[in-house]
């Protein structure tokens, strides 16, 4: 009898959630990446898998291994492959304990890989790109940890002032008149591993338009595992998203215990009716493909 084949590389889970597409991979305590092409950010970067070496932004929720070990890897691999320096956004605890792992890696490899890590603190934000802006909040976990809201600000005419011609308005802004105001859009919000909490109950993590969440936890008489390990329950998460604005919802960190299929039949009865069509579990790829393939023949027609 010949030995079986090696088992099969895990398969990259991928939602398109116009305008933006989230994709990675993401089961409790194995692997961790999640990754918003359009945005030019991956939140966490577990063992980073190809696809998250286009980022150049690395928004690093905590330091357990499942979400960083390829933050190395991927500093490296950016490097080898002649892109721009990769960034790493971090908790201020972590800061220094990466720039160890990276002189490590120079004693290790002999050779020296740039890399650049900027610590945030809660409230505080990193200009991802024009206009688009990367805010870090507090969550509670096992250790030091962060979620982070992605915000677009745009600049808008102030209501009274439609309407005027172009030259009042160069005349206004001469005279020392503000002739705009700021609006900021939550675009996309991403809880990482946490507890539940008020922390979750911030006006930008309800209002964005994404919201990508942990729920390691599923089934009945779980609450308490969640509990110790500050993870997320089902039932936890089912109260959040009534709560939130989201046009979409996605949930990641599936323990390993839970089969797609039990997930599948949890979220059928956890999940109220009118919320049902905005939840979305990253890894149930059977379902997104469906979909996805369902958006791409309405495109076609």
């Amino acid at each position: 009898m010949i030995p079986s084949p090696p088992v099969r590389a895990p398969q990259i889970g991928f939602l398109y959630l116009p305008p933006i597409r989230v994709q990675g991979y993401s089961i409790a305590g194995e692997e961790t990446v999640v990754q918003v092409p359009e945005l030019d950010v991956c939140f966490d970067i577990g063992r980073c898998p190809r696809m998250a070496l286009t980022s150049r932004f690395v928004a690093l929720s905590h330091g357990h291994m499942d979400h960083a070990a390829g933050l190395a890897y991927y500093f490296s691999q950016r490097y080898f492959q002649g892109m721009d320096v990769g960034t790493v956004i971090c908790h201020p605890k972590l800061e220094q304990p990466i720039h160890s792992m990276m002189r490590a890696w120079v004693e290790i490899e002999s050779q020296r890989t740039p890399y650049q890590v900027r610590s945030i603190e809660p409230d505080q934000e990193f200009e991802l790109k024009n206009n688009i802006y990367l805010r870090a909040f507090d969550t509670v976990h096992t250790v030091p940890s962060l979620g982070y809201v992605i915000v677009e600000r745009r600049s808008k005419l102030r209501p009274e002032l439609v309407g005027l011609p172009q030259q009042r308005l160069v005349e206004l802004k001469d005279e020392g008149q503000q002739i705009t105001t700021t609006q900021e859009i939550p675009l996309v919000a991403y809880t990482g591993d946490t507890a539940t909490g008020p922390h979750l109950d911030r006006s930008d993590v309800l209002g964005a338009k994404v919201l990508i969440i942990e729920c390691t936890f599923m089934e009945d008489g779980h609450r308490g595992r969640a509990s110790v390990g500050k993870h997320l329950h089902l039932d936890e998460v089912v109260e959040l998203i009534d709560r939130s604005e989201a046009e979409a919802v996605v949930l990641i960190h599936l323990s390993r215990r839970t089969h797609i299929g039990i997930a599948r039949e949890q979220l059928e009865s956890a999940v109220p009716e009118r919320l049902k069509d905005r939840v979305f579990l990253l890894m149930d790829n059977r379902s997104n493909r469906a979909r996805y393939e369902q958006q791409d023949r309405d495109a076609s027609e």
